[in-house]
């Protein structure tokens, strides 16, 4: 582990001490060596085990995957804010760098570390590079109160965390992954233990975000620059889910009784905020609606407990992590060339780049789950799970997947077809870089589709 996360952190002084005009390529191609590196972690064994074992930080195939996003991820970035930052100051270039590299630092022992109180305070780190890329460098000023907003949600839900995290600790004497699966099982009957219950998982729900805790992510979103959408969607809300997954071996017998409120609450918000999307006119807003309800699904499949749906919601945090990221970069293409992310503004932008249209094409596709991609994969496992724990989740799940595929189809028709509008009159062509980075988030949903076991997490 070691050898990725020292590099990573290389990248900090080395971004600091590059000349100017080897800024960009001299950081691009440091992430990119980081991310290729980071493959050879698909290579170990999957099995349901360990491996890479020390005291802190080994990899079992829960971790690998959301690992290998992660450092995938910031090469992604650095492609994607080169335009949008490049009339800044080189310390403020040199600044937005370190951020995002520092994001990385903190995700890598966040998904990696098997201590639960390292886990606790690297999930909370990675607060503030976010609430730094939100509130300096966001368009509006609406960006002050979007950071308020992911402050104090984040806070708010964490901080029981860190309580039932000390009570677990003074209970059973460790709080290692690799021990507490060991510990006996301890007896959870009084009203105390129903709240240490919810009080481990509020954290991750808050992050996911759960409808309900959702408000300041639409916020976020449309405030963040461009890398900051990205690694918002992309990786951040799986902190969430994976945080999930970890503590449910914990909290075994009372999750029986005590998670129907929250996998209702979960599925009901994949109507309601598909519905949302079908009314939105901000193309950025509509994405990020579109993540909430993506990861109800998630949340959905984690709570009822089973091997499918454990594995479904892993199969579709990865899937939603490169589409979802991919639709904010194709959005961002668009900002920068009308400087609007109204929809009825930016309209007919197949007649004036028609090569960025078989992208949104692609990636909208993505977006409503079409097969064989691995989208689809997850989303079916978890319905088929959701549907065997009790067949009345069919008529949310359902509408939920109409709906997706209703708001995706209009996302792109509105943004791609019909008239070009009049004070549109002379667009910058597409570039290279815009394809590249495309390319980057595309290709490898679609190579999952060869070999989909990389990402199954435990196969029981």
């Amino acid at each position: 582990m070691l050898k990725f996360l020292f590099p990573t952190i290389m990248l900090i002084p080395t971004t600091w001490l590059v000349p100017s005009k080897l800024l960009w390529p001299t950081a691009l191609a440091h992430g990119l060596i980081i991310a290729i590196a980071s493959l050879t972690w698909l290579c170990s064994p999957q099995k349901n085990e360990w491996s890479s074992l020390n005291h802190f930080m080994p990899l079992d195939p829960l971790s690998t995957p959301l690992l290998v996003l992660t450092c995938w991820l910031l090469p992604l970035m650095i492609l994607g804010c080169q335009n949008h930052t490049s009339s800044e100051p080189l310390p403020r270039r040199r600044m937005y760098i370190t951020l995002f590299t520092s994001l990385q630092i903190f995700r890598i022992m966040s998904f990696a570390a098997t201590d639960l109180l390292l886990f606790y305070v690297m999930f909370e780190a990675t607060l503030v590079p976010t609430l730094v890329l939100i509130t300096r460098w966001g368009n509006q000023t609406e960006r002050l109160n979007a950071g308020t907003y992911f402050l104090f949600y984040t806070l708010a839900g964490s901080l029981p965390l860190l309580v039932a995290l000390l009570l677990l600790q003074n209970c059973t004497g460790t709080l290692s992954l690799l021990t507490l699966q060991y510990t006996p099982a301890i007896p959870m009957i009084t009203t105390a233990d129903k709240i240490w219950w919810a009080g481990c998982l509020l954290a991750f729900l808050v992050k996911m975000p759960l409808y309900g805790m959702h408000l300041w992510l639409p916020k976020a979103h449309v405030e963040a620059p461009i890398a900051g959408s990205m690694v918002l969607a992309a990786v951040l809300l799986k902190l969430g889910g994976y945080g999930m997954m970890r503590m449910m071996i914990m909290l075994e017998p009372l999750t029986k009784e005590l998670s129907y409120p929250f996998i209702i609450l979960a599925l009901w918000g994949v109507v309601m905020t598909g519905s949302i999307c079908l009314r939105q006119t901000d193309l950025k807003s509509l994405i990020a609606y579109s993540s909430v309800g993506h990861m109800g699904l998630v949340a959905g499949g984690i709570l009822i407990q089973t091997s499918w749906g454990f594995t479904g919601a892993l199969i579709l945090m990865i899937a939603h992590g490169l589409t979802s990221s991919a639709l904010f970069c194709l959005a961002n293409t668009n900002y920068e060339r009308t400087h609007t992310r109204t929809m009825v503004l930016a309209r007919g932008m197949q007649m004036i780049l028609p090569l960025m249209t078989s992208w949104w094409f692609i990636a909208s596709l993505a977006n409503l789950a079409l097969p064989p991609l691995p989208n689809l994969m997850g989303e079916l496992m978890i319905i088929v799970s959701l549907f065997n724990w009790s067949w009345a989740t069919i008529a949310l799940t359902g509408a939920g997947t109409l709906i997706t595929a209703a708001y995706s189809l209009y996302m792109f028709l509105m943004t791609q077809r019909g008239p070009v509008p009049q004070h549109i009159l002379a667009l910058d062509p597409s570039h290279t870089r815009e394809h590249l980075l495309m390319a980057l988030h595309l290709l490898p949903l679609l190579l999952l589709i060869m070999k989909p076991e990389l990402i199954w997490g435990w196969t029981f």
